[in-house]
């Protein structure tokens, strides 16, 4: 008899803890995906699908009195979406449809001044910190509570009325507090991580400048010094000549790092053409080719018969001219490089393999990071950025394995031209 005494209060706290259980669910499946917001037509459709929940799934009386969560919906809904009145309207009208009785009427005396309360204190509850809006929100609960039990005392009905009130204060305002608590909690999380984003953003800004500011200073600056010395009117030709053109290479450097900080700040391609992998290559390979001689490279070539993509020429040309010399000159002793292709009906892959000093797990993380170089004060990584820029930019995806001491290998891979588009360009 003890257990029946107290049917009203398990019954609610059965569905409490359901509720908080969805609860649970819904900030898993937010942590995962990515934040939608929901327009206020959705948010009040929500909530009033949660009411008649609620009511549906209510404990019902000898007296025909529902015992429920509604209170927890519409007091949420209520100061943190400011659709108090519309909830309340809306509790009144579905427990009209269970019968006008003396639960019906129970439920007028309750809600309909909860209507103005919560329309009053909506721009109220905005502004005031997360603590006295937890604290309000309970209180609002526990406001409601008393009005029920005044109500069941009022108008007689034959109820537990340790049950009852225990019911109608305790449960409602538990559940309504550990909402609340819950919503504050991932308003926290979304303001911190807002806040994150915008001072990654700021870091970024700052890095690009520093770097930007860096790799133009040295090349002006030593421009401007000999065009100090250019004006000394008993100059020799010959040295003025020199001048000149050391002048002439600054400034193309200079403008040489503009260029590759415009090429990773807009990536899209200006123009597309049908792009032969293995001639790009080779006559890439053979730009290089002087370099490699001077580190002492051999490059080994395996390309196959055919292999055509879609791009830029231009910028697929800078992006491979990119990673062969930076593949070259992490071998300053000597070393192989080796260039292959390989050709399906749906990809086009390009493998660059060098035996160069390698990277850490760490350097390969930051690979084409921002602002990121492994040559240290000798590379401004933007050479990197561009790379994977282009790429992304060309519908191609790269990665990269390497190991210190034993060389890296860089993974390309681009959607090919139909298998109609090889035909008709290799019968030409």
């Amino acid at each position: 008899m003890d257990g029946e005494k107290m049917e009203i209060t398990m019954h609610l706290f059965i569905n409490l803890s359901l509720m908080i259980i969805l609860l649970l669910i819904g900030f898993i499946l937010f942590g995962k995906g990515k934040k939608t917001l929901l327009s206020k037509p959705s948010i009040i459709i929500l909530f009033i699908i949660t009411i008649w929940l609620c009511i549906q799934f209510s404990y019902v009386t000898v007296s025909h009195v529902r015992f429920d969560l509604r209170s927890l919906p519409l007091i949420i809904g209520g100061l943190y979406a400011g659709i108090g009145p519309i909830l309340s309207i809306s509790i009144i009208g579905l427990t009209s449809l269970y019968g006008v009785n003396i639960g019906f009427w129970q439920t007028l005396v309750v809600y309909v001044p909860l209507t103005l309360i919560l329309w009053r204190l909506y721009p109220w509850f905005q502004n005031i910190s997360p603590a006295r809006r937890i604290f309000t929100t309970v209180c609002m609960g526990i406001f409601i509570g008393l009005l029920t039990v005044f109500s069941i005392v009022f108008y007689h009905i034959p109820l537990n009325l340790l049950d009852a009130s225990f019911a109608s204060l305790v449960v409602p305002s538990l559940g309504i507090g550990i909402v609340s608590y819950s919503l504050e909690f991932l308003r926290k999380i979304s303001e911190m991580q807002q806040e994150l984003i915008k001072a990654e953003k700021l870091k970024a800004v700052e890095q690009m400048g520093a770097a930007i500011s860096h790799e133009i200073r040295n090349p002006l600056t030593a421009a401007s010094g000999f065009v100090q010395l250019l004006q000394d009117e008993y100059l020799p030709r010959q040295k003025r000549k020199e001048y000149l053109a050391i002048v002439k290479d600054e400034l193309f450097s200079a403008e040489r790092v503009i260029q590759d900080y415009l090429t990773f700040a807009r990536p899209s391609l200006e123009k597309y053409e049908e792009l032969n992998v293995k001639r790009e290559l080779r006559q890439i390979i053979n730009i290089l080719q002087p370099l490699a001689n001077q580190n002492s490279v051999d490059i080994m070539t395996d390309f196959s018969i055919i292999g055509f993509i879609k791009g830029d020429g231009q910028k697929f040309r800078q992006c491979f001219v990119n990673v062969l010399k930076n593949a070259i000159e992490a071998m300053p002793n000597g070393g192989y490089l080796h260039i292959s292709t390989e050709y399906s009906l749906n990809l086009v892959t390009i493998i660059i393999k060098d035996s160069g000093i390698g990277m850490t797990p760490q350097q390969l993380e930051r690979l084409g990071e921002p602002f990121y170089s492994t040559k240290g004060k000798n590379g401004t990584g933007l050479g990197m950025m561009v790379v994977y820029s282009i790429v992304r930019a060309m519908d191609g995806s790269i990665w990269v394995e390497s190991e210190v001491g034993k060389g890296t290998t860089f993974h390309f891979e681009f959607p090919t031209i139909s298998i109609n588009k090889y035909e008709q360009t290799g019968s030409h």
